[in-house]
């Protein structure tokens, strides 16, 4: 079946660079990695390899969420930023616009989180084998028909931020996964990694990266 995968062009905003880091700011629909198909090949990370030969991956944002994504320079150091994404060093704070008002106005979703085989790429909430999730939240500002929302994730399972938010009855809104009702109103998703935190693989000093959300 033919894609309907159409990532946007231009240039990719640089936050950060030196000899080990590279944080960049990630536009809404493109991919983080290829695809497994050649119509999926355009990515994040090829399009930076151009331009840094030796970026190595280090985690991932889904395709239609912008925002902060840090890659490695070196071996050392991708190793190193992999340690801290695994042992949750890492501090992540999202921006997102969901449907509807949620209250009360901060709060927690802690909810096992698996994939949904017969319905990949969606994940569900499942209490036998789901893996450990959890999710704060903070409302900015909220109407009847929808609430400014930081999302504080504490684990990093896939779709996390998209399937918590669903079980509040709030999902996020543009979601074409989760809230398709809601798509043709929206460019895109409203979801955004707006701020991220990570220890200098050599130095070790903290460091905090911010992207301003486009919405």
């Amino acid at each position: 079946m033919a894609s309907d995968y159409n990532p946007p062009t231009g240039e990719i905003p640089v936050l950060y660079e030196d000899s080990d880091l590279l944080l960049v700011d990630k536009p809404a629909g493109l991919l983080s990695v290829p695809g497994k198909t050649e119509d999926l090949h355009d990515c994040l990370l090829h399009r930076l390899e151009k331009a840094f030969p030796t970026a190595r991956l280090v985690h991932r944002l889904d395709r239609d969420t912008s925002g902060v994504m840090v890659f490695a320079l070196t071996p050392h150091a991708q190793r190193h930023l992999n340690l801290q994404f695994e042992t949750r060093k890492t501090k992540k704070t999202y921006l997102a616009r969901l449907q509807g008002r949620l209250q009360p106005s901060t709060g927690e979703v802690d909810l096992p989180l698996i994939v949904d085989w017969p319905n990949r790429p969606r994940q569900m909430v499942c209490h036998e084998t789901g893996k450990p999730s959890l999710t704060l939240w903070k409302v900015l500002k909220a109407s009847d028909t929808e609430t400014r929302v930081r999302l504080f994730p504490h684990t990093g399972r896939s779709h996390q931020l998209r399937v918590h938010t669903l079980a509040l009855g709030h999902p996020i809104l543009g979601d074409t996964l989760y809230a398709p009702e809601t798509a043709d109103q929206y460019p895109r998703m409203m979801l955004h990694a707006e701020e991220l935190r990570v220890n200098h693989p050599e130095s070790g000093k903290g460091m905090k990266f911010r992207a301003p959300p486009p919405f």
